[in-house]
């Protein structure tokens, strides 16, 4: 290449080598018919328009007066094609539903929405009553459990009394048969007794029962009764007691005449009473079966 002089047009310098020029033009058309045959062979694509510019290295210019040459220089690369765009693929077009059958299709839908929903309350109105149906058995067998259990009580509480009223029963029996045994016991021994004052004297008879009051031996029996009781006691309490014995001093029965007004006070005699049997005989070895006695705290002391 020859350079412009200073102050010159540029110049386009002289080509000393036309092959290369030639291939340079096959090159590009044979990539300009490949290109051309590649948009051909894609149908579905606009063709891409290539326009390529062909430089003629022949035209020459008017050089000015020559000058040395400079060195020379690389030669430009030439300038890379660009590939075509890719090819753009359009969906093929949704064909569009017949009217009626998409109204069909609506209405089946909707039908087995209602069927389905149908379903479903009958479902749960199933369970529901299932509920109410265990709830209702589960109350009635409480309340069965309930009154089998108040029966149940019932039965037990009226066999208790019964038992209660038997062993009352019983009881009292008993205490007649006792008292009956000692009633008896007792008129043996006072038939032992007659009978044996009889055949030594009878002026002595009447002193086998008891004849008249001995003060001595109603103190000592007093005495023995008060030696029995415990606690601490207001002085103006009182009571009388009947005490009923077998001629051997055995107590057989306690009958309150006249109460202290103080329950405690009462229960305190009547315990010490049965705690003091046999009570004490007199100087002649008789009892009297019946005594009665006061309890005079003050005269207790």
């Amino acid at each position: 290449m020859t350079p412009a002089t200073a102050g010159g047009p540029y110049k386009v310098p002289r080509q000393h080598d036309n092959w290369r020029s030639i291939t340079l033009s096959v090159v590009m058309h044979a990539v300009l018919l490949m290109f051309l045959w590649i948009g051909v062979s894609w149908q579905n694509n606009e063709p891409v328009e290539v326009q390529a510019e062909i430089w003629d290295m022949k035209v020459e210019q008017a050089a000015p007066t020559p000058t040395p040459e400079p060195a020379p220089q690389p030669e430009p690369e030439p300038e890379a094609v660009k590939p075509p765009p890719a090819p753009v693929v359009e969906a093929p077009p949704v064909p569009r539903e017949d009217p009626e059958i998409a109204l069909q299709r609506i209405k089946k839908k909707k039908q087995e929405e209602e069927k389905a929903e149908k379903l479903e309350q009958a479902r749960l109105k199933k369970e529901a009553d299932d509920k109410l149906a265990k709830l209702e058995a589960k109350k009635k067998a409480e309340q069965q459990a309930k009154e089998e259990k108040a029966e149940q009580e019932a039965k037990e509480k009226a066999l208790a009394e019964k038992d209660k009223k038997k062993a009352a029963t019983e009881k009292l029996a008993k205490e007649k048969a006792e008292k009956a045994a000692k009633e008896k016991a007792f008129a043996a021994e006072m038939s032992r007794i007659t009978g044996a004052a009889a055949k030594g004297s009878t002026g002595t008879a009447a002193q086998s029962t008891g004849g008249r009051v001995d003060g001595g031996y109603r103190a000592a029996v007093i005495a023995k009764i008060r030696g029995n009781m415990s606690g601490n006691w207001d002085n103006s309490l009182s009571a009388t007691y009947s005490i009923t014995q077998l001629p051997s001093g055995e107590i057989i029965g306690v009958r309150k005449v006249k109460g202290s007004g103080t329950d405690a006070y009462d229960r305190a005699i009547e315990s010490a009473i049965n705690a003091s049997s046999p009570l004490p005989k007199k100087k002649d070895g008789t009892v009297e079966r019946d005594i009665t006695a006061d309890f005079n705290m003050k005269d207790m002391h």
